[in-house]
């Protein structure tokens, strides 16, 4: 008997059962895409005041002017990419009004990673050729250059999430973009920083910090009344009439007021319960769909959140697995900087300063990856100990499958193997 071929007939029946129960189910959906993350609305509620001031600055490239570098900080899901988007898409459609010599380059650097790549889209968007592979950063810095003075243009560069290409591979993009303009003839360069980290300055080295010049906006979290608003007006498009319960709009926006304001949380949340309403067959979004969504929505987030994590970053949480392994449940810093250390030296990558590590360490406590609590130990003062808040499991899952450190999860530290023949 083949159960191989019978094992397909059924998957294709319960295939074709799970398709045809989607397309006859009652529709909860007019329009999903609504409520994703790159949907750019006609309107942005609750932030008129940013709009205004990011309006203003941009303002004298539609007379020909380079315009002030401006830098805007908030938490994820504050509306910063949303607002920088509307306006200079804005300003692109007035500049073409106004016969201006205006262009607009969007870079995010979470997906272009290293200065190569920044510096190859932003040739990409001049129409200048660069290959993907192949050349020094310099050479593809110059080709831009030369492309850009052609252009006779005033080129405004956005970098989004800034902070982590600067976290990872220093503040050289930033410099060469700031000082640029002191090479250009025809054409004149403005920058849109936007970062997720207010404390982006520290990362500067004072030349580029002197260069910069910027203006600043600083996105504050929603609270729940403004996200209930947004997701009101999105859930209009987003849903066929009728299907979503007050008491689910209030316990999205609820939730995500409750982890720091973020509006792309309340979406996802909205999206995902929609989701769930949709495949158990019923008419109407309730309480209950939010609450399955949130709990799936999570376990999607902590695996984003270790897999997008910057290189160190994700060093310091496999020093806590492997203490955690070594039955260390809570760690003081001076255990963790030393086994970092010795990550850092199988890897062959500088290692950070300790004062650096015990600051990815808050990084990583703010968005639940560790947790680090301050203790009391009586007349030895006060001191600070950490633990892993994700399961080794799913540590191991995430980094097993990463080109880079995929190699240390299963590594056998020297100081802990030490401390275990020590007895300590």
């Amino acid at each position: 008997m083949d159960m191989g071929g019978g094992g397909e007939v059924n998957n294709t029946k319960i295939l074709d059962e799970l398709f045809e129960n989607c397309v006859g189910n009652t529709q909860i959906f007019d329009d999903r895409e609504v409520l994703r993350h790159d949907y750019l609305p006609d309107k942005l509620p609750h932030r008129g005041e940013q709009i205004k001031s990011l309006g203003q600055t941009v303002a004298p490239v539609l007379k020909g002017a380079r315009c002030s570098n401006i830098f805007l900080y908030g938490k994820t899901g504050t509306g910063k990419t949303a607002v920088t988007k509307y306006v200079l898409n804005y300003l692109e459609t007035k500049a073409k009004e106004f016969n201006a010599p205006c262009k607009v380059c969007y870079v995010n650097c979470r997906f272009a990673g290293t200065p190569y790549r920044v510096f190859a889209r932003l040739c990409q968007s001049l129409g200048v050729f660069v290959p993907f592979t192949g050349l020094s950063v310099g050479e593809v810095f110059d080709r831009f250059r030369t492309g850009l003075d052609g252009s006779r243009v005033v080129f405004i560069v956005v970098l989004d999430e800034v902070d982590l290409l600067m976290k990872t591979r220093g503040d050289s993009v930033l410099y060469e973009l700031t000082r640029i303009n002191e090479m250009l003839c025809n054409s004149k360069v403005s920058l849109v920083g936007i970062s997720n980290d207010l404390r982006l300055k520290e990362f500067l080295d004072p030349r580029v910090l002197s260069s910069l010049s910027e203006e600043e906006i600083v996105f504050r979290p929603y609270d729940a009344g403004e996200l209930r608003n947004i997701l009101f007006e999105r859930a209009q498009l987003a849903f066929r009439e009728g299907v979503l319960s007050d008491g689910a709009l209030s316990l999205c926006a609820a939730l995500a007021a409750a982890e720091h304001g973020d509006a792309r949380r309340a979406l996802d949340l909205l999206r995902v319960a929609g989701e769930v309403a949709e495949r158990k067959g019923v008419d109407v979004i309730v309480e209950e769909h939010v609450r399955e969504a949130e709990r799936r929505i999570e376990h999607n987030r902590v695996t984003e959140a270790l897999r997008n994590a910057t290189l160190h970053s994700k060093l310091v949480i496999l020093t806590l697995f492997h203490l955690s392994k070594a039955g260390v449940r809570r760690a003081i810093t001076g255990q963790i900087y030393e086994l970092y250390n010795e990550l850092c030296g199988e890897l062959g990558v500088t290692p950070l300063t300790q004062r650096r590590v015990s600051t990815l360490v808050n990084e990583l406590d703010a968005i639940g990856l560790l947790n680090a609590r301050v203790v009391s130990m009586g007349r030895y003062g006060r001191t600070k100990k950490i633990r892993l808040e994700v399961t080794r499991t799913l540590v191991r899952k995430v980094f097993g499958d990463d080109n880079r450190i995929g190699c240390l999860v299963k590594y056998a530290s020297k100081c802990l193997s030490k401390r275990t023949r020590d007895g300590s």
